[in-house]
């Protein structure tokens, strides 16, 4: 005879995932931030000019794009998590995972228009 099991599955278990997708998007935030503070120690501009020349090359865009990539998803695990353990009631945590999300890409948006705007 096969008795159930007493087991009660809780939890979206993301675990060793958002683990490395952390870890992988701090690796990737801190060599853009370690390799704009060398840009800036090499080349610091010094007016709006050389700001913008700064900031028009193809690849500076990109890895900003990129590093504000990692950054909205490194929160967005954050933030998840955090709700997941704190707030226990579906109808407050959801609105509330859902007006993150939304703030998140609409920063991401923002972000992406004050590049190539």
């Amino acid at each position: 005879m096969v008795r159930p099991s007493k087991l009660a599955v809780t939890g979206a278990h993301y675990g060793l995932k958002d683990w490395l997708t952390q870890r992988v998007t701090a690796v990737l935030m801190t060599l853009y931030l370690i390799g704009f503070a060398i840009v800036l120690c090499v080349a610091a501009p010094q007016d709006y000019a050389a700001w913008k020349a700064l900031s028009g090359h193809q690849g500076v865009r990109i890895a900003t794009l990129v590093f504000f990539i990692c950054l909205f998803w490194h929160a967005w695990i954050g933030m998840r998590n955090i709700l997941m353990d704190y707030v226990h009631p579906v109808a407050i945590r959801l609105p509330v995972q859902i007006a993150v999300i939304t703030a998140l890409l609409f920063y991401l948006v923002w972000v992406a228009d004050i590049l190539w705007g």
